[in-house]
């Protein structure tokens, strides 16, 4: 849907608002992570779970017609869903790894 795309030069990106900030959140917090060390605990786990709540509020308010989401908004929860939803993987592979004993 156009109105819920990003355009830049009259070009529409090919992903909606939100997904353009998960992908950017995601891309961000790899980069970080590359220079900054993470210690991936249960609290960082619950912290990422946590962040990927604002996400979902805004995207499930808009899809029962409770409200309207703006593109700001939406890459915004976006970004901030991203950055946990890289967490969250990140923590369930480790958790797999140490069940299985082998990365897929």
């Amino acid at each position: 849907m156009p109105e819920r795309s990003f355009f830049y030069k009259n070009h529409q990106f090919p992903v909606c608002a939100r997904c353009t900030g998960f992908y950017t959140g995601l891309a961000v917090f790899l980069v970080y992570n590359l220079f900054y060390p993470i210690d991936y605990s249960l609290n960082l786990f619950i912290i990422s779970i946590i962040l990927m709540i604002p996400t979902a509020i805004d995207g499930f308010t808009q899809l029962l017609k409770l409200r309207e989401s703006n593109n700001n908004l939406r890459f915004t929860t976006g970004f901030i869903g991203g950055i946990g939803l890289i967490i969250f993987m990140k923590i369930a592979v480790r958790i797999f790894y140490n069940i299985i004993g082998v990365y897929l």
